[in-house]
């Protein structure tokens, strides 16, 4: 076994069960094979979660652009809806169960979460600016206001308050 190998089981048992409780017997166990191997090829119980949250922000980005029209958007607020919508489909549960293990560590203050964090959202930040219009005046700047929209959006539906989310997105700047 491999890192490489090794880091679909570990992502498929962190989507099931969280983050919040992440212990390495039962993560190895779901990848069959023992917590010292785990430490052999990642080094670290940390340097383990810092690879598999990168490996999961990788996957979150791939299923994106699986689920996004092949064409650009039209408009910011046509980014920031088409994303809200599309991870709203039940597929997309799992990656949110997670993210959001990730801001509770995060506010907490957790130095590991708040670096994983970052690492996500710079990663997401690239994939919008690669999928709002060509035209866009300033790419970057339209790229964090749809990343802020979208992640209020997100929140706001997760706590049942879903049409105060699409209050946010329907405001936002063509």
């Amino acid at each position: 076994m491999s890192r490489e190998t090794l880091l679909p089981a570990l992502a498929a048992h962190v989507m099931q069960n969280g983050l919040g409780s992440l212990s390495l017997r039962p993560l190895a166990r779901s990848a069959g094979t023992s917590d010292r191997m785990l430490i052999y090829h990642f080094g670290s119980k940390e340097r383990l979660v810092e690879a598999l949250l990168d490996f999961l922000a990788l996957q979150f980005t791939q299923a994106l652009d699986t689920a996004f029209p092949a064409r650009r958007s039209v408009s910011r607020r046509a980014c920031a809806q088409t994303v809200f919508d599309i991870t709203g489909q039940p597929e997309f549960a799992p990656f949110f169960r997670v993210w959001w293990d990730i801001v509770a560590g995060c506010a907490a203050g957790d130095r590991a979460h708040l670096d994983a964090a970052g690492r996500i959202m710079d990663r997401l930040l690239d994939w919008v600016v690669d999928h709002l219009p060509e035209s866009d005046p300033d790419p970057a700047e339209g790229a964090r206001a749809v990343l802020a929209v979208i992640e209020g959006a997100q929140m706001l539906r997760a706590v049942g308050r879903g049409s105060i989310g699409q209050a946010g997105l329907s405001a936002l700047e063509g």
